[in-house]
């Protein structure tokens, strides 16, 4: 029997992907928190816990959609075809916050707030049009038939529904709780306390969002409400929504420690994790929902083998110099100390 190549790519940019929303979610976030800090000095603070990590992050995102290119091209052409556009404003928001990290501290101080307006506002595009891509993919995109294989039916704004909508404001929300919960664990003081009161409301926001898509999805597609609430399906999936509530009971109770320092951000992973591993189930085994199974797009299958020789070499050194990265760069962030 050999080793079904189809699934073990699903399961790469899974990971991929995920590895990329972790990473990249709390400096995301760490930018859509600025508005709410306005000390200049704190500020950079915030910035320096992510300052010599946050490129090495993006890594991920090329990784994802690379896999997808080589081992699902039908579903690569489909997919940005659909979502050409969220993506490219995607893009441009993460240009923007690049280049107001490199340009940020070499300004004058007159000119900073440009720089900060050019973080924060590239950093709530980049998470809105990452959210409002993921929600237009999960809630199906309209595919044709033709001689050639299946291809993209739809138009160029058909992205634009509520539900992408609500996952956009959902992802903003998950990002913002991922930097707050970074910057508890990094940070002390005044800005820790900050981030601290700023914790639970955005915690509760998450558990709101995470319990409107559970619901909006099942009752929008019939097939994922089968998956989830049929027999021994029901069996096998009970433990997410129980683990989720678990999730939000250890973030809440590590927030409301006299000390707290790691748990917070792991409770936030955890649940960021499950809503993510929620979403795969309610899809799988279909690379471009509502139709197209990973094997009816895969490549060839001596393509999918010869990609995957590459990717399981680079994969020990991509997560070797990230970790590397965040071991050298561990421990607090203190005003006056920075990489920059």
């Amino acid at each position: 029997m050999g080793i079904d190549l189809s699934s073990l790519w699903a399961v790469i940019i899974f990971v991929g992907v995920f590895m990329y929303v972790v990473m990249d979610g709390f400096d995301l976030g760490i930018g859509m928190l600025y508005p709410f800090v306005p000390d200049r000095h704190e500020r950079d603070v915030m910035m320096n816990t992510v300052a010599p990590v946050w490129d090495g992050n993006e890594t991920w995102l090329v990784l994802g959609g690379a896999a997808l290119f080589a081992a699902f091209p039908r579903a690569y052409a489909i997919v940005l075809s659909a979502l050409y556009l969220p993506l490219i404003f995607m893009l441009l928001g993460l240009i923007f916050r690049g280049i107001a990290f490199e340009f940020r501290f070499k300004a004058l101080d007159h000119e900073r707030h440009i720089w900060d307006k050019a973080f924060i506002g590239g950093s709530l595009t980049a998470a809105f049009f990452q959210g409002v891509a993921l929600g237009a993919y999960v809630d199906g995109i309209a595919i044709a038939n033709t001689p050639a294989g299946p291809e993209f039916a739809g138009r160029a704004l058909d992205w634009l529904r509520p539900f992408p909508v609500m996952c956009g404001l959902g992802v903003m929300v998950a990002y913002s709780l991922l930097g707050c919960t970074w910057l508890i664990f990094r940070t002390e003081g005044a800005l820790q306390k900050r981030m601290l009161t700023t914790a639970r409301p955005l915690a509760l926001l998450l558990v709101c969002a995470i319990v409107a898509v559970s619901i909006w999805t099942p009752l929008a597609d019939p097939a994922v409400a089968a998956r989830w609430f049929s027999w021994p399906g029901m069996l096998w999936f009970a433990p997410v929504p129980v683990l989720v509530v678990v999730g939000v009971a250890l973030l809440l109770r590590s927030l409301a420690g006299e000390a707290p320092h790691h748990g917070p951000f792991l409770a936030s992973l955890g649940l960021i994790f499950l809503g993510y591993t929620g979403l795969a189930i309610s899809i799988w085994p279909n690379i471009v929902p509502p139709t197209l199974s990973i094997w009816a797009a895969a490549s060839a299958p001596a393509s999918q083998g010869f990609a995957l020789v590459g990717t399981l070499f680079i994969l020990p050194f991509v997560l070797g110099y990230s970790c590397f990265s965040y071991y050298v760069f561990r421990g607090k962030v203190k005003l006056g100390e920075g990489y920059h």
